[in-house]
């Protein structure tokens, strides 16, 4: 099944967002119930404090996960414009992966004619009538990143649920809310009510060691 079919198919899903290229960590998630993947390139993350390398560095890795897995596998190419690799990202369409995830400014334009599904993200600084434009692209589903990065890992609160039903009603595309917020199960029949399709949890829900990447995947999968 493809995100796209994913997102589209079911009531509500439960992507991972991986806090470091590690076959155990991705294994965690896995045994927790992820419906998909999501895995970094060339970025430094700010959630988990992790410095991701190149495709090179991770071959070996990517090369086993594909195995591991055969729900929705994710890439974010880059943290920026500059270090978006269009070889590298071509090799990992042929290596089995689905879909790419990236923050709108740091998308090249070349990135819309890869047969990878297409995700986008947008930051705090967002506006609707862009949102609205997207509705004319290529685009199979938005990441509502809209929270301030100082104000990470705090408590879902009612003004993040009206921006992101206001999102949700802008776009004729799913939906996808990270987990910026610190997301509890008390949280999830309030996301489903807003109408976006999927939560990605990543390092502020599920930490980054093994046992607590299970652990709150199994948590949140259950109350889903």
């Amino acid at each position: 099944m493809s995100l796209k079919e994913l997102l589209n198919e079911k009531d509500f899903s439960l992507i991972v967002s991986l806090p470091s290229n590690d076959i155990e960590t991705a294994k965690a998630a896995i045994a927790g119930g992820a419906d998909a993947l999501k895995i970094h390139l060339n970025v430094e993350h700010r959630a988990s404090g992790n410095t991701f390398g190149s495709l090179k560095d991770n071959l070996a890795f990517f090369e086993q996960l594909v195995k591991e897995f055969n729900g929705p596998l994710g890439i974010v190419p880059g943290g920026n414009l500059e270090n978006i690799n269009k070889d590298e990202l071509k090799s990992l369409e042929k290596l089995g992966f689905d879909y790419y995830s990236v923050y709108m400014k740091h998308m090249p334009s070349f990135m819309l004619d890869l047969e990878l599904e297409k995700t986008v993200a947008g930051d705090s600084s967002y506006s609707i009538d862009t949102l609205k434009a997207m509705n004319c692209s290529a685009m199979d589903a938005f990441e509502a990143s809209i929270v301030p990065g100082e104000k990470y890992g705090t408590a879902l609160n009612f003004e993040d649920l009206l921006n992101y039903r206001l999102i949700v009603d802008a776009l004729d595309i799913p939906v996808i809310v990270p987990s910026q917020r610190k997301i509890t199960s008390s949280d999830i029949p309030h996301l489903k009510s807003t109408g976006v399709k999927a939560l990605m949890i990543g390092a502020v829900v599920t930490g980054d060691d093994v046992k607590s990447i299970e652990e709150a995947t199994k948590t949140l999968k259950k109350s889903i």
